[in-house]
């Protein structure tokens, strides 16, 4: 393992789907929580609720908060274009960048999640976790915009799974 990365990881997938609901999927409140998490509350620089069919931007905060697990998520958008590209931070000081490119009717998701830490606890829940969660989420992202399915398992009564 002394050649594996701890510190980054990249992943993609191709959706068909408009590149402006993609970037939506990404950006707005109300359609994260279609196919990421059960509720999103981002706030402005004043801590006021941002609205949530609205597009976010660079220095809004967010509360993000999953089915199942009890505590949120809390965090930063840290650049915004309207177009193709967001970042965030994520599970601490790490970052999200996510890219959008179109490519024969598809949008290509490409996500980099680095600036991971190289303690143990990062390493095992950050680096492999993460990646692991991403990789659900993402497929769900692809099955929310090609064909509505939402893959999530919503239901309190099932311990935690693959697709949560």
């Amino acid at each position: 393992m002394e050649n594996f990365d701890w510190t980054s990881y990249t992943m993609r997938i191709a959706i068909k789907s408009a590149l402006s609901n993609i970037y939506d999927a990404w950006t707005k409140g109300s359609e994260l929580e279609r196919w990421f998490l059960k509720k999103v509350d981002f706030y402005k620089p004043d801590n006021s609720l941002y609205e949530p069919d609205k597009n976010v931007v660079e220095n809004i905060q967010y509360t993000w908060y999953w089915y199942l697990y009890n505590e949120p998520m809390k965090g930063k958008i840290t650049n915004a274009n309207d177009k193709n590209y967001i970042q965030f931070t994520f599970e601490g000081d790490c970052l999200v960048d996510v890219n959008l490119e179109e490519v024969d009717g598809y949008v290509i998701v490409t996500l980099k999640h680095h600036n991971i830490l190289l303690d143990d606890n990062s390493k095992q829940y950050v680096r492999l976790g993460c990646s692991n969660g991403w990789t659900f989420y993402l497929a769900n992202l692809k099955s929310i915009y090609e064909g509505g399915i939402d893959l999530r398992n919503k239901n309190e009564k099932f311990s935690p799974m693959i697709n949560n």
